[in-house]
């Protein structure tokens, strides 16, 4: 007999469906908990991106910019700022190259940020991998319930000796919750990473700006430096 509620639905499943949809409740909880953490944390980097490019497009002097960056906690580009700073050895901000006299290497200073945005980037990408697998196999750890439900559901109507509508509909029923949990654990999880991968994709354009900019600095820095003085003016 077909039972109403939550309760006597859950109780009337058989125990393969029951494991199913344990699995499943155990993906769709680890899933929300990675979505509400990977939310904060790309709300703060937004902001904290904001805030320092606010900055380094109003910086005249690459030592308060570099200053001000380490204050900035949770800006990915603040991050690659002070990362190619130090590997330059521009941190005091003279506009120094690495041997803390000579013109920048544009080459170093190219390198160091690709490999500082990507150590940015897979920090922001991480678990995201696992909301990309919960999309991918829930709904057929789902499906997997429903078959073994229908199954059973079949074995009853042959024991009963009988086919009618009450008694095939109740065992379909209950074998379809198991497709319905899947696709409810993985249609959040499938928006949420296609949303996260948008959001890095911002974040990595704010990135290549970034290298740019200190690019752009670091080369003024040292013209302005090594610049010569023109004839007319020498005494």
């Amino acid at each position: 007999m077909f039972q109403t509620g939550l309760t006597g639905v859950l109780g009337s499943l058989g125990s393969v469906s029951k494991i199913v949809l344990l699995l499943l409740l155990i993906f769709s909880v680890i899933s929300w908990a990675i979505i509400f953490s990977k939310w904060r944390v790309f709300r703060v980097a937004d902001q904290e991106d904001k805030r320092f490019l606010a900055i380094l497009v109003k910086a005249r002097d690459l030592g308060e910019l570099y200053r001000q960056a380490g204050r900035i906690e949770g800006s990915p580009s603040a991050c690659v700022f002070e990362g190619v700073m130090e590997r330059v050895g521009a941190g005091s901000a003279e506009g120094r190259g690495s041997n803390g006299s000579g013109p920048v290497d544009r080459h170093v200073v190219e390198r160091t940020a690709s490999h500082l945005a990507q150590s940015q980037l897979s920090r922001l990408e991480s678990y995201l991998p696992f909301l990309a697998t919960t999309g991918n196999i829930t709904p057929f750890i789902g499906l997997l319930g429903t078959v073994m439900g229908i199954i059973d559901a079949f074995r009853e109507i042959g024991t009963q000796g009988t086919a009618s509508i009450s008694a095939v509909a109740p065992g379909v029923a209950e074998a379809l919750i198991a497709t319905a949990a899947g696709l409810f654990t993985a249609i959040p999880a499938v928006i949420a990473y296609n949303y996260f991968l948008t959001r890095i994709r911002n974040t990595a354009f704010r990135l290549d700006s970034v290298t740019i900019e200190i690019l752009a600095s670091l080369s003024t820095a040292t013209v302005s430096k090594t610049k010569p003085v023109p004839v007319g003016v020498q005494g």
